[in-house]
């Protein structure tokens, strides 16, 4: 097993200092997100409000900074700018970790706190910006392109004989096998059902617009008068649905009121949403979440005190109203 860890946080302060000319008194890690790949932080510095810091291993370029910096450039303000290091550069290589610094905003996520009404419609409104911006063809080259790739249900595929085998490694890896081959006949279901839809939607011919791809209430940071999308480190040249499909999904067990969603498409304004495309995207966005969790739990012993964490990050897709059952409904309302 593999034990990857990130650069400690003296190294990360030293590199705040030397590439950024930022001196922190302290630096605290934040519990945010789900991303196994990524540690986050508070950076507070000397006479300056403080800075939020994200490391991303194995990041391979800045297309995170140059989505931003498209998209304020277009007048989108709720995405928050990137702080650049001394010699103007968007990010900073550390070790085999990226870093990303921008200015810290007070604030919680979706998660935590709720939208109002009015915040409904104002991220509907910003969504349908975000798709509809005019984005240079040098930049298309540089995003992915959907493909309705088996990636992922090859990868959930590779744990079919970890499911019939015995449990063992450490207390959540065993906690984990123990749960999914509880749940072993709705994982078999989610992957057929998503290969089925994958088929079909193939030769679809819905537009392709920028998208976010992962714009759930954990990346809508949400003040006082405004809130922000935020975690731009995989978007995507897709149908709208791959962002659409996460109003109603239920990720977190949030997100899944109907009037929320007469809301957003209030401010998102008219259009016809493709129902297949919405259900592929919603079985195959759990498919890849069992992958990636299988392969940090089951593959890996990195996490160290956050390997609980993601185990119970898992099991809360199979909970009632959770993603799953919304997925499967969604599925089975284009069979009636």
């Amino acid at each position: 097993m593999l034990d990857k860890t990130f650069p400690s946080k003296q190294r990360l302060m030293d590199c705040l200092k030397i590439n950024y000319g930022i001196e922190t008194s302290t630096l605290t890690r934040l519990p945010l997100g789900a991303d196994m790949d990524a540690s986050v932080y508070k950076a507070q510095a000397y006479n300056h409000p403080p800075y939020f810091v994200k490391l991303k291993r194995g990041y391979p370029h800045d297309i995170s900074a140059i989505i931003i910096e498209l998209l304020r450039n277009a007048g989108i303000q709720q995405v928050i700018p990137i702080v650049k290091t001394l010699h103007g550069q968007t990010t900073q290589r550390l070790g085999d970790s990226t870093l990303m610094v921008s200015p810290f905003i007070k604030g919680q996520s979706g998660f935590s706190r709720d939208l109002t009404d009015d915040q409904w419609c104002a991220l509907g409104k910003v969504v349908r910006q975000i798709h509809e911006i005019n984005v240079p063809l040098w930049l298309q080259a540089k995003i992915r392109r959907e493909s309705y790739a088996p990636k992922w249900r090859q990868a959930v595929r590779s744990l079919y004989p970890l499911i019939a085998s015995q449990p063992s490694g450490d207390s959540v890896a065993v906690s984990f096998l123990t749960f999914i081959k509880k749940h072993a006949a709705t994982i078999y279901r989610l992957v057929d059902c998503a290969e089925q839809l994958a088929q079909k939607v193939q030769n679809e011919s819905s537009p392709f617009v920028l998208c976010h791809s992962d714009i759930h209430g954990g990346n809508v940071l949400i003040g006082e008068d405004t809130f922000y999308i935020v975690d731009w480190d995989d978007p995507i040249l897709a149908p709208q649905e791959r962002d659409l499909m996460f109003i109603g999904a239920g990720i977190s067990n949030i997100w899944n009121k109907p009037y929320e969603e007469e809301l957003f498409y209030k401010g998102y304004g008219k259009t016809e949403v493709n129902k297949t495309l919405l259900a592929y995207y919603r079985h195959e966005r759990i498919i890849e979440d069992i992958a990636e969790y299988g392969q940090k739990l089951l593959l890996t012993t990195e996490g160290g005190q956050d390997r609980m964490k993601w185990y119970e990050q898992f099991i809360a897709q199979f909970d009632s109203q959770g993603v799953v059952e919304i997925a499967f409904k969604t599925h089975e309302n284009l069979i009636l």
